[in-house]
């Protein structure tokens, strides 16, 4: 037994993912890949979750198409000039780059962050996809106001399926890719023949004539859910750049992008957004308003397609849990250097795993993913500050890496203080961030400049003496 465990462990261990230096250019992926894992990663599970939570939520109909399509272009064009141009040129994940502008102490601080936030994330995947076998098992689904599981049963059903979504985001990025391409074009049929079949119900016509009437009137009417508050056309635009806040302006996938050959490569980040959080959002809202506003995505595929519904929310959710998972076990690794990615990948999995019992993780998934964006994005403002102003202004970049600081205290300062400024602030939830962006990239920028003055006339007032 100990024989075959310590050829298991070999094997895991030959799956290197570039955990900390750059690249090589013979592991660099063409494009499709990156197609294929943006729209596995965001035609998903949490997006039955985030169209129907629309419909709640009391939007209009056109407050949505008019939000949905700025504020997804937004977000690729964040993918596309921040955070893919970052990656091709490092070659590095963000956990990485990051140590050498912050120093491995803030780095294990910010690395820990954003693995259990990652962690949050991924198990509220896995409890969607729990809510489609649930409904095959008879299981009974946790309600919009359950906080904790509602039964053994729920905690059984989603500590299987996230050892099961486990497996898959150890093995690393390019069965990731692959994975997400044999499955993305599928689940994006379901979400499409799922909202066509639910049509009929609303009342709409064979021939779609009176399609824009009743998407006005039975489905974004306007009119919130009770507890619900109502959304208008910015908090949709804000929330469609914003849901990925971290992932593009906050700069985690440059665990992804880094095996990109060319920047560009971030526009394919367009199959995810109008695929996924545009046609698959809008799906989610028509079957949830067919299913008498009910908060149950298994049931919401079931009752349009059947069984092949059903499955498509639990593979949605592995789709999206994985990459997750996979971001989860990079930012890990920083922390603990001496073990190999695919146990710490692993060690996340069981955490996420645990987590995704617990339905005030998907139930309040708006809000939560809000928060983890707000949460990361200062980090994102303070590498695009080395990165890409240090140098026009130069500044001398990497000055943690240089002087073996443990601790870059003035991006500490940074961090800190921009998330109190933004938790003061009187705007909405996900309205915080883009001037908390702001905020963090001037106010780092400044004491650095700040700094290199004290420094020169320091050495001017020197000079003087002698």
């Amino acid at each position: 037994m100990n024989r075959i465990s310590s050829q298991l462990a070999s094997r895991m261990d030959k799956l290197y993912e570039f955990d900390r230096e750059p690249v090589i250019p013979d592991k660099l992926q063409n494009g499709s890949r990156f197609a294929g894992l943006f729209a596995g990663e965001h035609v998903a599970a949490t997006e039955f979750v985030i169209g129907a939570f629309f419909v709640l939520h009391g939007v209009k109909a056109l407050d949505l198409i008019i939000g949905l399509l700025a504020g997804n272009l937004l977000a690729v064009l964040s993918w596309s000039f921040i955070c893919a141009p970052i990656a091709t040129q490092t070659r590095l994940t963000l956990y990485w780059y990051l140590r050498k502008i912050a120093g491995p102490g803030l780095n294990l601080i910010y690395n820990f962050a954003n693995a259990v936030l990652y962690c949050i994330l991924a198990g509220a995947m896995i409890a969607v996809s729990a809510t489609a076998l649930g409904l095959a098992l008879g299981i009974e689904i946790p309600s919009l106001t359950d906080l904790f599981p509602n039964s053994i049963e729920w905690v059984l059903l989603t500590l299987t399926i996230g050892m099961i979504f486990t497996v898959l985001a150890v093995l690393g990025f390019e069965k990731l890719s692959r994975f997400a391409q044999v499955c993305s074009p599928w689940i994006f049929v379901l979400f499409l023949a799922g909202a066509i079949a639910m049509l009929p119900r609303l009342g709409v016509h064979s021939n779609f004539d009176n399609f824009w009437s009743i998407a006005k009137t039975k489905i974004w009417n306007g009119v919130a859910a009770e507890g619900q508050e109502k959304f208008h056309v910015w908090h949709i635009m804000f929330f469609a750049w914003f849901c990925n806040l971290a992932m593009h302006i906050g700069l985690s996938d440059m665990a992804l992008f880094r095996y990109a050959r060319k920047w560009v490569y971030g526009f394919y980040s367009a199959f995810g957004m109008y695929l996924g959080h545009f046609l698959a959002w809008i799906c989610s809202g028509i079957m949830v308003a067919a299913v008498s506003r009910e908060m149950h995505p298994g049931l919401m595929a079931y009752e349009a397609v059947g069984l092949a519904g059903a499955a498509g929310v639990f593979i949605a959710g592995w789709t999206t849990a994985n990459p997750t998972l996979y971001r989860a076990g990079l930012a890990l690794q920083v922390i603990t250097p001496n073990w190999p990615r695919w146990k710490i990948t692993l060690f996340a999995g069981l955490a996420t795993t645990v987590l995704s019992c617990f339905p005030v993780f998907f139930m309040r998934l708006l809000n939560y993913v809000a928060i983890y964006g707000l949460v990361l994005m200062p980090i994102g403002a303070i590498v695009l500050a080395e990165h890409w102003v240090f140098p026009l202004l130069k500044i001398e970049q990497f000055q943690a890496e240089k002087r073996n600081w443990q601790f870059n205290w003035k991006a500490m300062l940074v961090w800190m203080g921009t998330l109190a400024i933004c938790y003061f602030m009187p705007f909405h939830l996900f309205f915080r961030w883009l001037p908390g962006y702001i905020i963090a990239l001037v106010f780092y920028t400044l004491l650095q400049i700040g700094e290199r003055k004290k420094k020169s006339l320091d050495r001017f007032e020197s000079e003087e003496r002698t």
